[in-house]
């Protein structure tokens, strides 16, 4: 999509399944012409259908592959997805807190549970979350039922996703992307809210039941963008419109929530 470069460290879950996670990740900025970095959280036994298991990394040698990455390769941008445990979010911030790190950007993509409602971090987890690594973040990028799991505001249309923002950037955010793809109606509705005001983001609903990995897919390309030296805002436009595109290029696999199609736009 662009010939300027950029590198992003993704520090997230594996899913087998290929449609959200690492996998989802590592498609999305490929189609930017980004360079991806990983560091592995867990390995999840899934599919279209569900999560079936799950089998967290250690929390140290998730700490170890994020090192090794930035002393060599370095990043122009950290995406943070799936962290699993308190342990292992305690290192990651540990990592991001290095005075070495400090200045790169973070998009943090808040992910509690699957689809299917398997959880995916621990109530220490969620702990550092709110503590230290959304103060650390440049974006968090929560659907509607993460944003009430962190701030206690159900959000059920544009006031309340206000409401909810603003309790993120409370806890330390520079910036919060509230994700309103589960309000009911023909359009979906993103708010973005930070130092430099706010902006409505509006795009016709896809019918469709092939959203795997859509919150992945959306951060990472964010991530991408920012990576590349983007204005925020601008990342964000350019990812929204992406993610449109890849649910419509869904190769149409799975008997559930099938996978979009990040490299077939």
């Amino acid at each position: 999509m662009t010939s300027q470069k950029g590198r992003v460290l993704i520090v997230a879950g594996s899913d087998s399944g290929g449609g959200a996670g690492i996998q989802a990740d590592l498609k999305t900025v490929t189609a930017f012409g980004v360079y991806g970095a990983t560091a592995i959280t867990a390995l999840t036994a899934q599919n279209t259908l569900g999560v079936f298991g799950l089998h967290p990394v250690p929390a140290e040698f998730v700490a170890h592959q994020m090192r090794v990455v930035l002393e060599d390769i370095g990043a122009d941008a950290i995406k943070i997805g799936m962290l699993g445990n308190g342990e292992i979010a305690a290192a990651v911030a540990e990592v991001l807190e290095l005075s070495a790190y400090r200045d790169i950007p973070v998009i943090l993509d808040p992910v509690l549970s699957s689809t299917s409602g398997h959880a995916l971090l621990d109530e220490a987890g969620l702990e550092t979350l709110k503590s230290r690594l959304i103060p650390r973040a440049n974006l968090v990028t929560p659907n509607l039922a993460e944003a009430e799991i962190l701030t206690g505001v159900a959000a059920h249309d544009l006031p309340t996703m206000r409401r909810a923002a603003e309790a993120i950037l409370a806890l330390g955010a520079r910036s919060v992307l509230i994700k309103g793809g589960h309000l009911e109606g023909d359009a979906l509705t993103d708010l973005l809210i930070g130092a430099k005001g706010e902006e409505v983001f509006r795009h016709p609903r896809i019918q469709t039941r092939h959203t795997h990995g859509t919150g992945c897919t959306l951060a990472s390309a964010i991530a991408a963008g920012v990576a590349r030296g983007l204005p925020l805002m601008r990342a964000v436009t350019e990812a929204c419109d992406y993610v449109q595109a890849a649910i419509r290029a869904a190769p149409g696999l799975g008997q559930g929530n099938g996978p979009l199609g990040q490299l077939e736009i």
